[in-house]
């Protein structure tokens, strides 16, 4: 009997956390008129234009787009196909593997849970998962057998490391460093995704065993240091990393399409992964780093904070919304506005040199220089994008969104990413 009670008061606090109440109620994004939020409905045809083009000139085989201002979708249409094997053309809510978007909601994550105290940005991981303690910076790849030679760091890794991608964790096969790419094969890392039964804990424990591209701090390095934190959220929260996202941002947002592993009710809207050789779309095949079925088969056990989700355009739009809102949806508070300040403030110094944006807590952020350079945004503006080709950001100046979802691998040229960004800016008309 008092099991049954510890357990409904946990599921009681725990539901009580998943939604905070706010003063303020920004409504939930609907579709509204191009002119209602001060936007050219014939410059935006621009981008119909652009797409179709690169569908005939096959850099894409489809894609979807959507854009979003001062609240209200004002461009939400779908071009192409999802999967040209079977001819299944492409739907506004069908779901893409957004890969690397997915840490901009494991930083999210950790916000709100320092929100709540629960630790200090500038606290050594190694307090919470003790296998970090004494890392060490890679001296020398021994080329017979992968092994290697390393010198103690000159401090210790912070979560502000992990979540600004300056630990000197990197990634495996994806590294631009080829010592590492074969360290981490040998040690049989998982860059983002696996159909494998294997856990994030494990993946972490193994990583924490091998060297750092650098010292902690000392440069930015593109890396699994989110994924480190998708554990890390696990050990602080006590929930798995799936149920955290669940409970305490996608079902306050809505965000009912996006998901570790899809439910089956929603397979037959994932995007096919292709690529095109000799002459046509095919679907992208398995290799030993990547298996195309994630995220609907396999052992639908790893959780990765850096790389593991799927989504649609509109429940992305839902996430940057919020974020548009200082925190706030629908009467509903993920985060302080104050919190929203700073993580969009420069993290990282100089780490980027000049070169028009910078690093806050969950995005590359726009400065000075990136505006001037045109087509990009507003100062301010914080963008990313993921693995398989799908972009976003979003200008809290201007109240725009863009979001751009695609599902492509190994492909030559792709110039709808640019012209898309481009063609938004010229279509403000207020």
């Amino acid at each position: 009997m008092k099991t049954l009670i510890q357990i409904l008061f946990f599921t009681v606090v725990v539901s009580a956390m998943a939604q905070t109440k706010s003063m303020k109620k920004s409504p939930p994004l609907t579709e509204s008129t191009p002119i209602s939020a001060g936007m050219s409905e014939e410059r935006l045809s621009f981008i119909d234009d652009a797409i179709m083009e690169s569908i005939e000139n096959n850099e894409i085989p489809g894609a979807v787009a959507l854009v979003a201002r001062k609240g209200k979708i004002i461009y939400y249409k779908a071009f192409g196909m999802a999967d040209n094997s079977s001819k299944r053309q492409i739907k506004k809510d069908d779901i893409f593997r957004i890969a690397s978007q997915t840490k901009a909601i494991t930083a999210t994550a950790v916000m709100m849970l320092w929100e709540e105290g629960k630790f200090r940005l500038d606290d050594p991981i190694s307090d919470f998962i003790p296998e970090f303690k004494n890392p060490q910076v890679l001296d020398s790849l021994i080329e017979r057998d992968s092994s290697f030679v390393a010198s103690k760091a000159d401090k210790e890794i912070t979560i502000r490391h992990l979540i600004t991608h300056t630990s000197g964790i990197g990634y495996g096969f994806i590294d631009g460093d080829e010592r590492f790419k074969k360290i981490y094969a040998k040690a049989g890392i998982i860059d983002g995704f696996t159909t494998e039964p294997i856990t994030i804990k494990e993946n972490v424990a193994k990583l924490a065993k091998l060297p750092l591209h650098h010292n902690p701090g000392e440069k930015f390095t593109y890396g699994e240091g989110l994924d480190v934190l998708g554990y890390f959220i696990e050990i602080v929260s006590g929930m798995p990393l799936d149920e955290f996202f669940r409970t305490r941002i996608f079902d306050p947002l809505d965000m009912d399409d996006t998901w570790f592993y899809l439910p089956k009710s929603k397979y037959d809207r994932l995007v096919s992964l292709q690529s095109f050789k000799d002459g046509k779309w095919e679907k992208f095949p398995t290799s030993k780093e990547y298996d195309p079925n994630f995220p609907i088969t396999g052992a639908k056990t790893f959780f990765a904070g850096g790389a593991g989700l799927s989504s649609t355009a509109l429940d992305y739009a839902t996430f940057l919304q919020m974020y548009l809102n200082e925190g706030e949806m629908n009467g509903v508070r993920l985060l302080s506005r104050t919190t929203v300040q700073f993580m969009m403030a420069n993290q990282i110094g100089d780490l980027w040199g000049d070169s028009g944006s910078y690093y806050g807590l969950a995005f590359g952020v726009l400065d000075q220089k990136g505006q001037d350079k045109g087509g990009e945004g507003s100062i301010g503006t914080f963008q990313w994008g993921g693995y398989f080709n799908t972009m976003y950001w979003a200008d809290p100046q201007e109240e725009v969104i863009g979001i751009l979802m695609k599902q492509t691998m190994d492909i030559e040229e792709d110039n709808t990413g640019w012209k898309f960004r481009q063609v938004v800016g010229q279509a403000i008309d207020d």
